[in-house]
């Protein structure tokens, strides 16, 4: 009973001494590159994340804003006798610290993934009670973000667990983005802003348009899209729905598919975590990824998650508030056939008159009249911006 006690009380020294997550890092959705969506397991390695880091700046993806360099799961190998944390030899043979400060001289930051289990997905070590030695090895590294997974839970309660991690991150000092992938399966929009930078909303996506694998585990980002309807009300700086990462420039995309993801992302106010092989990037998906006016819907300083305003079943409409009473309108098509609408903009409650412009095209419109005629190619959008007179 003595010992008992004991815990409790030092789990109150522990709440009150670090009662909060570093605010301020993720004022916007945190942009960068993860390495998971292409390389999973066995493509990772030293090699090809410093190849990443290299591409990220070459292709202008750091010049438009993208800032981290994330290692999803396999980088780690097991715990030494002390239980430290090592990462995969054979994978990284220079080490952590030394992979960190090469990221950092190319001005990024560096990302690792752990999880709240007792393993990873991949049946590597996870950091269930060893949060506090995990935290301060990140710190002693140079970590700037940790995704946090929630694999191998069973018998675990994610508010506890996830609380654990964000106060053993900020007793080790170092600012740290906190990304929570407990797949929205405890409602985290309820609790995680306190907690996380970042919560993941859904199970993970894959490179389609629509489709499930493995049981519905996988799915396409029209899916994913769906459930995030009515969770704009969580969402703000420091504190975002995460729809997860970008499937742009993989292979189970076409360019105008990408486009799409890409801009429905971006009116999400999602975190923009590009997924593909940057080495190896067409013009067209480094054209999608490094449109810096549609990045700048995703980063407005509002922070308005984007909502559904008109539901066509094949045909949407998703409006965006933006910063300077600004709006971003997208015009979603979901079917194989072009769409050509006439949208009459006081049935969206728009009323005032702005200054249009396609986002995509890089071109300003003629001047805004009552009605908009619009044409939508097939699995694609039309992104305008509404500029306030």
């Amino acid at each position: 009973m003595k010992q008992l006690t004991l815990f409790l009380l030092s789990l109150t020294i522990w709440s009150v001494a670090y009662p909060q997550k570093f605010s301020g890092l993720a004022l916007t959705p945190p942009m960068g590159w993860n390495s998971w969506n292409h390389f999973a397991c066995d493509g990772l390695n030293e090699k090809v994340i410093m190849e990443m880091a290299d591409a990220m700046v070459e292709s202008g993806m750091r010049d438009a804003g993208y800032q981290y360099i994330v290692l999803d799961d396999c980088w780690q190998a097991y715990r030494d006798e002390q239980g430290n944390i090592v990462a995969d030899p054979k994978k990284f043979p220079s080490g952590m610290k030394a992979l960190a400060d090469y990221i950092h001289s190319r001005g990024l930051k560096f990302g690792l993934y752990s999880c709240a289990g007792r393993k990873t997905c991949q049946e590597r070590p996870g950091s269930h009670r060893y949060e506090m030695q995990d935290a301060r090895t990140y710190a002693s590294w140079g970590v700037d973000y940790l995704k946090y997974d929630w694999c191998h839970h069973v018998g675990l309660d994610p508010v506890e667990q996830y609380t654990r991690m964000r106060d053993a991150l900020y007793a080790a000092g170092r600012p740290v983005v906190f990304s929570i992938c407990e797949w929205g399966w405890s409602q985290p929009w309820l609790w995680a802003g306190d907690v996380g930078h970042l919560w993941r909303t859904t199970l993970d996506i894959t490179d389609c348009w629509s489709c499930r694998k493995y049981f519905g585990v996988l799915s396409g980002w029209t899916r994913i899209l769906d459930r995030q309807v009515g969770l704009e009300r969580y969402a703000g700086p420091d504190r975002w729905n995460d729809p997860d990462m970008l499937e742009v420039g993989n292979d189970g995309l076409t360019v105008n598919e990408s486009r799409a993801h890409f801009s429905m992302w971006c009116m999400l106010a999602a975190p923009l975590m590009a997924g593909n092989d940057l080495r190896k990037m067409t013009p067209e998906i480094r054209a999608i990824l490094t449109n810096k006016e549609v990045i700048a819907i995703d980063q407005d300083s509002l922070g308005r998650q984007g909502f559904k305003a008109v539901d066509e079943g094949d045909f949407e409409i998703w409006i965006k508030h933006l910063s300077g009473d600004d709006l971003a309108v997208c015009f979603l098509n979901r079917s194989q056939r072009e769409i050509s609408k006439t949208i009459q903009w006081a049935a969206l409650n728009i009323l005032t008159t702005y200054l249009m412009r396609d986002l995509w095209k890089h071109a300003d419109l003629e001047e805004m009249q009552p009605e908009f005629s619009v044409r939508v190619p097939p699995r694609d959008v039309v992104l305008l911006r509404l500029n306030k007179k």
